[in-house]
């Protein structure tokens, strides 16, 4: 899947990921009202709005985007039915041929993490026949539970040429209280070393040695990969070298501050080795200044121009690089 991955991004020219993070506040009126007058003001009436948002945001953008990036937190704010409007995105973005990045940070051990893995990845033992759940191509795994909650998505992606992005550096402010402290490797404090060094840098660490023992028969990238935030970016160029075989997805473009000069240090000298992600600044685009001309009933063009904006910032911000 890493190679799917990489040859979309190579079409599209465009090492782009929207996020699927639909809030009922982003959706236009016209799209609540129908949606409300066919289920009620219900769970179902809501998760209808959201699907429907969202049947309108990938038919703008599918061809521009090598991939979408679903956060189920968002769908399971509305139960079962938000839940079965998360299948129905992630069913639909696959038939639009799209790479689909579940966003669901599951971190747990043994059966729970394994349960987790399958859920979102493999498929499950039904009597004679194995079953896909949720069916996404990738998703992002939280690792502070350490190798015990990782290792169960490493069989599964080996098992079926998917991926992980996982948790290293993460955009929000917060982010440093923990994954900040300075700490040592295991063992260096008996051996006398001293070298204290960033809790993040440390997982990297894990992710390069991770994805070394997941790596597709062809290609120079593994099925592991990192999650860093835009906002970061002295620490992506760090990271970027601490992991070389490692994709980077890139949350925190737009509307959490980051821009396309702040992204270069996360792709590698071949140009290729992150994917940036943008979620309300391209699903909300409608409601921003920029691109208020399109209204409420523009709201998927004005996806697809801030996508088309988005693309070019970070090919120029590339371009300078040289």
């Amino acid at each position: 899947m890493i190679n799917r991955l990489i040859s979309k991004i190579r079409k599209t020219n465009a090492p782009i990921v929207v996020g699927l993070d639909p809030m009922l506040k982003y959706v236009p009126e016209y799209i609540r009202k129908a949606a409300f007058a066919e289920c009620g003001e219900t769970l179902e009436g809501a998760a209808e709005a959201v699907w429907q948002y969202n049947k309108g945001i990938v038919d703008a953008i599918y061809d521009l985007v090598p991939a979408v990036k679903p956060q189920i937190a968002m769908y399971e704010q509305f139960g079962i039915p938000g839940l079965a409007a998360f299948q129905k995105t992630v069913d639909y973005c696959r038939e639009k041929g799209l790479v689909v990045i579940g966003d669901v940070k599951r971190g747990d051990i043994g059966s729970t993490s394994e349960a987790y893995a399958v859920g979102h990845l493999g498929r499950v033992q039904v009597g004679s026949r194995l079953l896909s759940g949720f069916g996404e191509d990738f998703v992002t795994v939280n690792p502070y539970l350490g190798s015990d909650g990782v290792k169960p998505f490493l069989k599964v992606c080996a098992e079926e040429k998917k991926g992980i992005f996982v948790l290293v550096k993460t955009s929000n402010p917060s982010s440093g209280e923990l994954q900040d402290r300075l700490v040592r490797e295991p063992g260096e404090e008996a051996a006398g070393g001293n070298a204290d060094r960033p809790l993040y840098e440390m997982v990297g660490g894990y992710v390069a040695q991770w994805g070394e023992q997941c790596m597709p028969e062809e290609g120079s990238y593994s099925y592991v990969g990192a999650v860093v935030g835009a906002t970061y970016p002295e620490q992506g160029k760090i990271l970027r070298k601490i992991m070389p075989k490692a994709f980077i997805l890139v949350p925190g473009y737009g509307a959490q501050g980051g821009k396309g000069a702040d992204l270069v240090h996360f792709f590698n000298e071949d140009g290729l080795g992150a994917i940036i992600n943008s979620s309300r600044g391209i699903i909300a685009a409608y409601q921003q200044e920029q691109f208020a001309g399109f209204g409420e009933q523009g709201y998927a063009d004005a996806s697809r121009a801030a996508v088309l904006a988005m693309k070019e910032d970070i090919a120029a911000a590339l371009a300078q690089r040289g």
